[in-house]
């Protein structure tokens, strides 16, 4: 993105242009698979986008009772669900907006199955067992996780179950799922004649450049021959992968220790997460990431007031003053949906760059927006 100068600061901004790029691509692994691929809400749920996405993919997974009201409202269609644990009080309106149910528990299977119509198809979550995920923060696949069941625990498949559903990566690639499957089948596959559907959640990083497009049909293709079953994917970083940044204007330089510290007006706590979490380091337009000669090293610290709101220094050209602009690139999955409003730090709003460069503010957050969170 050039010319940022009439976007607000924070602002998250989305390139139209960069995610039908993106949708194109995952249309056609769709296609030429012969699968079905939905968005998962997790993932990037920025619902003024959604008569785009709607263009090229009819489904959404929700995880929660909002997010299938979301899918209901701005998808327009009924949501793949699925939760950890069901809440009795909202399972019955949960049920009425889904097509398909998937329980992570055989207890929770058979605590609720008795209220689910025949219209909804019902599936069970399990673990492979593997993962190319080394971050435990992210990696469900290990047996003690509390993420589906184990292959030891499933004697027979639960009176009514259409499907199996497994969600074990995260940013990988075609010959992770390939590994994924092998276990799975090793796993379950004395299931699969008995069921319609599995669904591989996501993870699946197909619109990064250099993903094997070709490896994964294929393998998507010879999975639904060989076993006779539909295929269901729920990428969420896909869709939005490098599609968009977050906006951000340096407020102060904080010279301490022989520490330069550059203070925007955003925060790594507050709306970046992962970049403390994995931890994950993002890229700044016209920085450096590492020392170069003769450029200016800054750490980047967030406005919260928390003391580990920072991250370590970025190499600059020229010395940072207060009014330099900061762009934080790709920003979209995985961080709009994980903000906060912790400290009562302003909320970035949220525009979109159309197609034909134009810039639309789509979304700004008020004092109402902090107060009416709490009581």
């Amino acid at each position: 993105m050039s010319d940022t100068s009439n976007i607000p600061t924070p602002c998250f901004v989305l390139d139209e242009k960069k995610l039908i790029q993106n949708l194109e691509l995952i249309d056609r692994v769709k296609r030429e698979a012969e699968i079905q691929i939905i968005l998962a809400f997790k993932g990037f749920s920025m619902w003024s986008a959604f008569p785009i996405v709607r263009e090229y993919i009819n489904g959404a997974t929700a995880s929660s009772l909002n997010e299938v009201l979301l899918c209901e409202e701005h998808m327009k269609t009924r949501a793949h669900t699925y939760c950890v644990a069901y809440d009795p009080n909202e399972f019955e309106e949960i049920v009425k907006r889904s097509s398909h149910i998937t329980f992570n528990s055989v207890s929770q299977y058979e605590k609720f199955v008795g209220q689910i119509s025949e219209k909804v198809s019902i599936g069970l979550r399990v673990n492979p067992e593997w993962s190319d995920v080394e971050k435990d923060l992210y990696n469900p696949s290990s047996p003690q996780s509390r993420l589906g069941v184990l292959a030891s625990n499933l004697k027979h498949l639960p009176k009514g179950a259409e499907g199996l559903h497994f969600h074990v990566l995260c940013e990988s690639d075609s010959r992770s799922l390939e590994k994924v499957l092998e276990n799975f089948v090793s796993k379950f596959g004395h299931f699969l004649d008995q069921i319609k559907w599995v669904n591989m959640g996501g993870g699946h990083l197909m619109t990064k450049e250099g993903y094997d497009i070709d490896h994964l049909i294929s393998l998507l293709r010879k999975f639904k021959d060989d076993h006779k079953v539909d295929v269901i994917l729920e990428p969420g970083s896909a869709f939005a992968w490098e599609t968009g940044t977050l906006e951000t204007t340096v407020l102060d330089i904080v010279d301490n220790g022989g520490v330069k510290t550059a203070i925007i007006d955003a925060s790594f706590t507050c709306h970046m997460p992962d970049c403390l979490e994995m931890p994950y380091r993002p890229t700044i337009s016209n920085a450096s990431n590492s020392e170069k000669n003769n450029w200016k090293p800054y750490r980047i610290g967030g406005v919260s007031c928390l003391a580990g709101d920072y991250l370590e220094a970025y190499w600059f050209e020229e010395d940072l003053k207060p009014g330099d602009r900061l762009t934080f690139e790709d920003m979209m999955h995985y961080t709009m949906v994980k903000t906060t409003m912790f400290n009562g730090v302003k909320h970035p709003s949220i525009g979109i760059k159309r197609e034909n460069g134009s810039f639309e503010l789509v979304r700004e957050f008020s004092y109402k927006d902090y107060r009416d969170r709490l009581s």
